[in-house]
Parts: C-alpha cells; structure tokens; sequence
C-alpha cells in the first residue's frame, strides 16, 4: 500500500505543480515521463553486471519534445541508494533547481520519488540525460533527448525519412561500485574494457533504412574517459546541428566525438542494397577499442560482412583541423525564426577573463584532479539550497581563483562568482597529455578559438568572431588551448565540469554562481514546493512556485 500512495503522488504532485506554475510558463505544451529507477543485469560486454535501469530500460527512455515543451518526469527510486539525474546540455531557464547535479539538489532518497519539473526553453538539438552521483553513470541510466523545432520554424534541410539515436561510449566490464572503490581509495581506473552503442556490443543493434532515403542520425558520446570517432561504411556524413546549434553543412567520412558531445548528421542510403558497419572507435589511445553496430537495408541482398573500416587513432591535427571546420550556418533559424546569425557574439566586449587549468596529483597520498590548483570536494549541503537560506560556512565565493596559480593542490569546495548579463572569455588550458572535455551547465557559448601550447592576449588575433560554433561541452587537445565566449544570461548555480567522470569524480570540477540582485521571477523561479531539503537546510520551508 506504501509503494502505492508513492505512486499515486508521483501523479498527483505534477499535477498540482501545473496549476502552480501554468500562468509562469506560458501555454507550452506538457509532455509527462513517469519512470522506476532500478538494479538489473545486464550483459553488454558478455558479462553479468549490475545495471542501472529506468522502466527496465537501458539506455532509459527516449525523451522527444518541442522548443519550449514542459517536461514533467516523476523518478522513483528504488535503488538502495540515494539517485539524481542530470540533463546534459539542458540550459534550464532561470531554473537551475532542476539541474540534478548535487550541487543544486537533494538527492533521492532510496524508496522516495522527485518529480522533476523543467521547460525546454528556447532550444533545439540533441541532447542526453545521465546519472550524476557517485559513480553511477559506470552503470548506465542513461538515455537520449532530442528537441524538434516547432512546426512554423524553418529547418535548414528536408525532414529526414527517419531519426535515430546512438549513444556511444567505453564501458567498464566492472560493477560501478568497484570501480567507485577503486577511486575513493585514491587510484585510478585501468583502461576501459570497450566501446558500447546504445547499450549493447558489437553488432548488438541495427538501424534499418530503405535504400535512396536520408536519415538523421544523433550521435553522443556518452562514455567515462575516452573520445570516440563514428563511421559508417561506404557512407558520407553530412553534419547539420551540434548541440543545438545549426551547422554548416560539411560532409564528413568520419567524425570525432568527446566526452559528453552530441552531433546531427545525415546519411543517405546511396550504396548498394547490402548491411554495413557502423564503427565507433576510440581516439587519442595507445590501444584502440571499436565496436560495431549494422545499418541495414531494407531490401539488402547480403549481410554485413568484412572488417570495419578504419578511421583516425592518435592524430591529433586531424581532429583539430576538423574541430576548426564545425562552424555555425549563419542563415538557418534556430529555436526561433530569426537566423543564428543575428547574434552578434563577436561585437560584445568581454567583460572578464577567466583562465581555467586542469591538472593531476596527488592530495594526502592520493590520485586528485584540479582547476587552478583547487580540487573540488561536495559540502554537506547543495550549494544552490545554502545559498537560497544564506547558510554560513557552506562554501565561499571566490574560493578558485579567476586563473591558474601553479601551486600545489588543495581541497576546497570552490564556487566563482559572477555576475549575470556580464560577457566572459574563458580559456580552458590543458598542460597534460591526455585530451581533456569540459561542461558548462544552465549555458551555451562561442568555441572562438583553440590551438596548441600556451594561451596568450596575443591568441585573440587569431578568433573566429563571426561564425563560431555555439555548444556547452568542448575539448582541448594535449598542451593546448580553447577558448569560448559566454553569455552569462541564465541566473542559478552552474557546474563546470570535465567529462571524464573520473576526473570529475576526484575533484576536476566546480561552481559558477550567477548572481542577480533583483529578487524576481523575470530573473530566477523561486524554489520549488517540492523541493528535497538535506544537510542545513532539512526542516526549513520552500516556497510555491
């Protein structure tokens, strides 16, 4: 009878939600997603691991909306421990209490249900959602997003004969809690096991097309620690959106893609009537894992056969070259009907520079990660809720430094403050070896520039001010730099991230906290009614949204 009650709220409160905040958020549509959070085995890579499942799914449910949709995702969890999920790439409108990161929200108690209540504001494109605690996303419950235009606003191609997703990624053939163990005790992960797509090995899934039809497809690296390269067999990829953002149209054999990135491209079934592979391998590693999945013709007179196609290992000026060639179309509408373009990005003076370095050490004998020599470290309560009740002694503004200071590293709940409608440079630096992928929640911005060895003023005459890409997760390359313009249009409390979730895990992460004096709704929603408190703010009330 408990389990049902909870059940029953978990329908209840999103409707009494809606007529709450119904006059808030317009007459968008609502899309309602009602999902059980659960263990179960699973076998992607041949052996018997525990999973991490939405409705006995994995990757979980796809999630399909509109520019401006409200999506009401009820989660129960009844995992024995507690559970958030985060929405890569969701910019989440003055609203980053929805964000599922811990640093904005309480975790899920285990046999407890949060209802999730966020609008897809002014966005298209393809996007993913994840597991954000502990070590979780290792084991899955993971699932795609894809945003359509609405039906008034020009897309720049002719809608597709289909829409697929693949969710692409290296995968651990150890159980998330093993490989969390093998962190806290202050080591890092072995190399992964292998590459998997949408959930299963090689050959496990198949795409069917017919033959003379274009298809788009959405590809997202949705892995722990390696970049992949995608590609399909004797087909050209045409690429028309990343992350939201209308590209120029190139045409590609083959396309890298980092940690936490997603891209459209299209793929016109022009071969002979036969299956092919579709190749995802992994970039920038001294061993090379591939695995395969099959595009099939609908009329195909002959099965898959013969080794995958090769593509690029550890060339790294390939990938930069192809990196400088993902640029925004200019004429194409995005969410809205005025082009992308009219977006002056390159015209507005940066009101600040911010330099952020990652590095690697050690911090009392153990593996840590660091921005500017900080390695992050979660307080005992979400730094969104200590802000919001003004609880002392939580975290401080200004506890990481605006640049790289070169020190030792040190523990430190950091969060940057800053201030909102300011225009920021920021220059992600990376003087190890090893590819690094960096995430901005709650914002997209400008990829104006990157190039190997060290950043410096004299770099800005070399910056795409006209027609950068615009996307919230970004790679810099070994002893290299990439630098971004960013809006800071979007009030609340903001990771920033790498995507190699070890890295993540052990510290190579912090807080934006974008401030607006004006205490108003045009600003930033207040606190949801049904918002979980935990740490200092358990016992204290939460406002009607």
């Amino acid at each position: 009878m408990g389990y049902l009650s909870k059940r029953l709220q978990s329908v209840l409160v999103p409707l009494l939600l809606l007529l709450l905040i119904g006059s808030s958020r317009g007459e968008s549509p609502y899309r309602f997603y009602t999902w059980n959070v659960t263990y179960g085995d699973i076998y992607p890579l041949g052996v018997k691991q525990q999973g991490i499942l939405i409705n006995g799914q994995f990757p979980g449910p796809a999630i399909q909306a509109v520019t401006n949709d409200n999506l009401i995702i009820s989660v129960y969890n009844s995992l024995d421990e507690p559970f958030l999920l985060s929405w890569n790439g969701i910019q989440q409108r003055r609203n980053s209490w929805q964000d599922g990161v811990y640093g904005t929200n309480c975790p899920i108690p285990p046999g407890q249900n949060f209802t999730y209540v966020l609008q897809v504001k002014d966005q298209i494109g393809s996007y993913f959602y994840f597991p954000s605690l502990a070590f979780h996303k290792a084991a899955g419950g993971y699932g795609g997003i894809r945003i359509d235009s609405r039906p008034l606003i020009p897309v720049p191609f002719p809608p597709p004969a289909g829409d697929f997703t693949v969710l692409a990624g290296d995968w651990y053939k150890m159980n998330h809690t093993d490989l969390k163990a093998i962190l806290d005790d202050g080591s890092d992960l072995p190399f992964p096991d292998g590459l998997l797509i949408n959930g299963r090995g090689a050959n496990g899934i198949t795409f069917t097309v017919d033959q003379g039809k274009t298809y788009r497809f959405r590809v997202s690296n949705v892995g722990l620690a390696t970049s992949i390269n995608f590609r399909i067999q004797g087909h050209d990829l045409l690429l028309v959106e990343t992350e939201g953002d209308h590209t120029i149209q190139n045409t590609y054999s083959s396309l890298d893609v980092h940690l936490g990135q997603s891209y459209s491209v299209l793929v016109t079934a022009d071969q002979a009537p036969q299956d092919y592979h579709i190749v995802a391998s992994t970039r920038f590693t001294s061993q090379v894992l591939t695995t395969t999945a099959v595009l099939h013709y609908s009329n195909s007179a002959a099965s898959v056969s013969g080794a995958p196609p090769g593509g690029p290992t550890t060339e790294i000026d390939w990938s930069l070259n192809q990196a400088r060639s993902v640029r925004q179309n200019l004429t194409a509408s995005g969410p809205r009907p005025n082009p992308q373009g009219s977006y002056h990005y390159g015209l507005i003076n940066t009101t600040r520079t911010i330099r952020l370095a990652n590095s690697a050490g050690a911090i009392n004998g153990k593996q840590r990660y660091a921005v500017n020599s900080v390695s992050f470290i979660p307080a005992d309560t979400p730094l969104k809720l200590a802000d919001y009740y003004k609880i002392p002694g939580v975290f401080t503004l200004g506890s990481i430094p605006d640049a790289p200071t070169g020190s030792s590293p040190y523990l430190q709940t950091s969060v940057m403050a800053a201030d909102y409608r300011n225009f920021v440079e920021v220059v992600f630096e990376n003087p190890e070896d090893t590819v690094q992928s960096w995430h901005i929640n709650g914002n997209i911005f400008f990829v104006v520039g990157m190039d190997g060895g060290q950043w410096s003023p004299a770099s800005r005459l070399g910056y795409n001010l006209r027609d950068a890409i615009s996307r919230t997760s970004v790679q810099v390359y070994p002893k290299s730099w990439t630098a971004v313009y960013m809006p800071l249009d979007n009030v609340g409390m903001w990771n920033v991230r790498s995507e190699n979730w070890a890295r993540q895990y052990l510290g190579q992460q912090f807080y934006l906290r974008v401030y607006s004096p004006a205490n108003s709704w045009r600003d930033e929603f207040p606190i949801p009614s049904n918002a979980l408190l935990c740490g200092r703010a358990e016992g204290r009330k939460t406002s009607a949204p």
